[in-house]
Protein backbone atom coordinates (compact mmCIF):
# COMPACT_ATOMS: atom_id res chain seq x y z
CA UNK A 1 0.00 0.00 0.00
CA UNK A 2 2.76 2.52 0.65
CA UNK A 3 4.43 1.28 -2.52
CA UNK A 4 1.21 2.37 -4.49
CA UNK A 5 0.81 5.63 -2.90
CA UNK A 6 4.35 7.03 -3.01
CA UNK A 7 4.11 5.33 -6.43
CA UNK A 8 0.74 7.96 -6.83
CA UNK A 9 2.49 10.90 -5.94
CA UNK A 10 5.48 10.70 -7.64
CA UNK A 11 3.01 10.16 -10.52
CA UNK A 12 1.32 13.34 -10.04
CA UNK A 13 4.15 15.56 -9.34
CA UNK A 14 7.39 14.05 -10.19
CA UNK A 15 9.81 17.06 -10.21
CA UNK A 16 8.69 18.18 -6.67
CA UNK A 17 8.76 15.27 -4.48
CA UNK A 18 11.24 12.56 -3.12
CA UNK A 19 12.29 9.43 -4.85
CA UNK A 20 9.57 6.70 -4.45
CA UNK A 21 11.84 4.55 -1.68
CA UNK A 22 12.22 7.08 0.55
CA UNK A 23 8.45 8.46 0.22
CA UNK A 24 7.26 4.64 0.96
CA UNK A 25 9.59 4.35 3.81
CA UNK A 26 8.13 7.09 5.34
CA UNK A 27 4.55 5.96 4.14
CA UNK A 28 5.02 2.54 5.85
CA UNK A 29 5.81 4.08 9.26
CA UNK A 30 3.05 6.36 9.22
CA UNK A 31 0.40 3.17 7.59
CA UNK A 32 1.82 1.11 10.27
CA UNK A 33 1.38 3.35 13.23
CA UNK A 34 -2.15 3.72 12.09
CA UNK A 35 -2.47 0.25 11.88
CA UNK A 36 -1.78 -0.61 15.65
CA UNK A 37 -3.54 2.51 16.82
CA UNK A 38 -6.84 1.70 14.37
CA UNK A 39 -6.47 -1.74 15.81
CA UNK A 40 -5.58 -1.35 19.07
CA UNK A 41 -8.46 1.67 20.02
CA UNK A 42 -11.11 -0.79 18.44
CA UNK A 43 -9.38 -3.69 20.66
CA UNK A 44 -9.48 -1.47 23.40
CA UNK A 45 -13.42 -0.31 22.92
CA UNK A 46 -14.63 -3.83 22.53
CA UNK A 47 -13.02 -4.87 25.85
CA UNK A 48 -14.25 -1.86 27.87
CA UNK A 49 -10.47 -0.29 27.94
CA UNK A 50 -10.28 2.11 25.03
CA UNK A 51 -9.33 5.15 27.31
CA UNK A 52 -6.53 2.83 28.86
CA UNK A 53 -5.81 1.74 25.76
CA UNK A 54 -4.95 4.92 24.09
CA UNK A 55 -3.11 5.43 27.46
CA UNK A 56 -0.87 2.84 26.87
CA UNK A 57 -0.52 3.88 23.15
CA UNK A 58 0.70 7.17 23.93
CA UNK A 59 2.26 6.81 26.78
CA UNK A 60 4.21 3.65 24.78
CA UNK A 61 4.91 6.11 21.58
CA UNK A 62 6.38 8.83 23.53
CA UNK A 63 9.12 7.33 25.28
CA UNK A 64 10.15 5.03 22.65
CA UNK A 65 10.54 8.42 20.69
CA UNK A 66 13.28 9.66 23.18
CA UNK A 67 14.50 6.38 24.52
CA UNK A 68 14.77 4.02 21.34
CA UNK A 69 14.94 0.38 21.72
CA UNK A 70 15.44 -2.66 19.70
CA UNK A 71 13.40 -3.41 16.18
CA UNK A 72 11.98 -6.33 15.16
CA UNK A 73 13.16 -7.84 11.94
CA UNK A 74 9.57 -7.70 10.15
CA UNK A 75 6.96 -4.64 10.39
CA UNK A 76 4.37 -7.47 10.77
CA UNK A 77 5.91 -8.64 13.70
CA UNK A 78 6.48 -5.21 15.33
CA UNK A 79 2.70 -4.41 14.51
CA UNK A 80 1.55 -7.56 16.24
CA UNK A 81 3.88 -6.84 19.27
CA UNK A 82 2.34 -3.54 19.59
CA UNK A 83 -1.06 -4.62 19.43
CA UNK A 84 -0.66 -6.99 21.80
CA UNK A 85 1.41 -4.67 24.55
CA UNK A 86 -1.69 -1.90 23.72
CA UNK A 87 -4.32 -4.29 24.28
CA UNK A 88 -2.89 -6.28 27.51
CA UNK A 89 -1.14 -3.82 29.77
CA UNK A 90 -5.10 -2.20 30.54
CA UNK A 91 -5.80 -5.66 31.42
CA UNK A 92 -3.05 -6.28 33.38
CA UNK A 93 -2.37 -2.98 35.03
CA UNK A 94 -4.65 -3.70 38.20
CA UNK A 95 -2.32 -6.64 38.95
CA UNK A 96 0.31 -3.77 39.50
CA UNK A 97 -0.88 -1.20 41.92
CA UNK A 98 1.02 -2.38 44.76
CA UNK A 99 4.05 -2.38 42.60
CA UNK A 100 3.50 1.23 40.91
CA UNK A 101 6.69 2.22 42.90
CA UNK A 102 8.78 -0.95 42.21
CA UNK A 103 7.63 -0.69 38.35
CA UNK A 104 8.77 3.07 38.22
CA UNK A 105 12.04 2.19 40.07
CA UNK A 106 12.83 -0.21 37.63
CA UNK A 107 12.05 1.61 34.69
CA UNK A 108 14.37 4.62 35.69
CA UNK A 109 17.14 2.56 36.35
CA UNK A 110 16.76 0.96 33.33
CA UNK A 111 16.81 4.50 31.52
CA UNK A 112 19.69 6.18 33.61
CA UNK A 113 21.55 2.91 32.60
CA UNK A 114 20.65 2.48 29.02
CA UNK A 115 18.49 5.37 27.28
CA UNK A 116 18.66 6.42 24.27
CA UNK A 117 19.18 3.48 22.39
CA UNK A 118 18.00 4.97 18.76
CA UNK A 119 17.51 2.88 15.62
CA UNK A 120 21.13 3.23 13.91
CA UNK A 121 18.75 4.87 10.69
CA UNK A 122 17.24 7.30 12.53
CA UNK A 123 20.20 9.73 12.22
CA UNK A 124 19.82 11.22 15.41
CA UNK A 125 23.34 13.06 16.08
CA UNK A 126 25.21 12.11 19.36
CA UNK A 127 25.39 15.15 21.22
CA UNK A 128 21.66 14.70 21.63
CA UNK A 129 21.48 11.79 23.48
CA UNK A 130 22.32 13.32 27.13
CA UNK A 131 19.09 15.36 26.01
CA UNK A 132 17.07 12.23 25.29
CA UNK A 133 18.21 11.15 28.35
CA UNK A 134 16.94 13.60 30.39
CA UNK A 135 13.78 13.81 28.84
CA UNK A 136 13.20 10.27 29.22
CA UNK A 137 13.96 10.18 32.81
CA UNK A 138 11.65 13.27 33.22
CA UNK A 139 8.72 11.11 31.55
CA UNK A 140 9.45 8.10 33.62
CA UNK A 141 9.82 10.31 36.41
CA UNK A 142 6.32 11.90 36.09
CA UNK A 143 4.61 8.17 37.30
CA UNK A 144 5.86 8.87 40.65
CA UNK A 145 3.57 11.55 41.11
CA UNK A 146 0.63 10.43 38.43
CA UNK A 147 0.90 6.98 40.03
CA UNK A 148 -0.60 5.39 37.22
CA UNK A 149 -0.32 1.80 37.42
CA UNK A 150 -1.41 1.86 32.90
CA UNK A 151 1.50 3.91 32.98
CA UNK A 152 3.79 2.09 35.30
CA UNK A 153 3.39 -0.88 33.38
CA UNK A 154 3.94 0.24 29.52
CA UNK A 155 6.98 2.61 30.98
CA UNK A 156 8.59 -1.11 32.32
CA UNK A 157 8.45 -2.55 29.06
CA UNK A 158 9.32 0.56 26.58
CA UNK A 159 12.48 0.46 28.73
CA UNK A 160 13.31 -3.67 28.62
CA UNK A 161 12.88 -2.87 25.04
CA UNK A 162 16.31 -0.37 25.22
CA UNK A 163 18.80 -2.91 26.76
CA UNK A 164 21.00 -3.59 24.26
CA UNK A 165 20.81 -7.16 23.10
CA UNK A 166 24.38 -8.84 23.66
CA UNK A 167 23.42 -7.71 27.25
CA UNK A 168 20.71 -9.24 27.76
CA UNK A 169 22.14 -12.59 26.57
CA UNK A 170 24.51 -12.98 28.86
Amino acid sequence: LAYKIAHSIKKLNPEETHSIEIMQYSLAIILNTLLIFMTSALLGWITGKLEETIIVFFSLSLLRMLSGGVHFRTARACNIFSIMVCTSIPHLSSYTIDFIWLTNCLSLVIIILFAPNPDPNSQIPQRLYPVLKVLSMLIVTTNFFITSSVIGLVFLVQSLTIIPLQRRNK
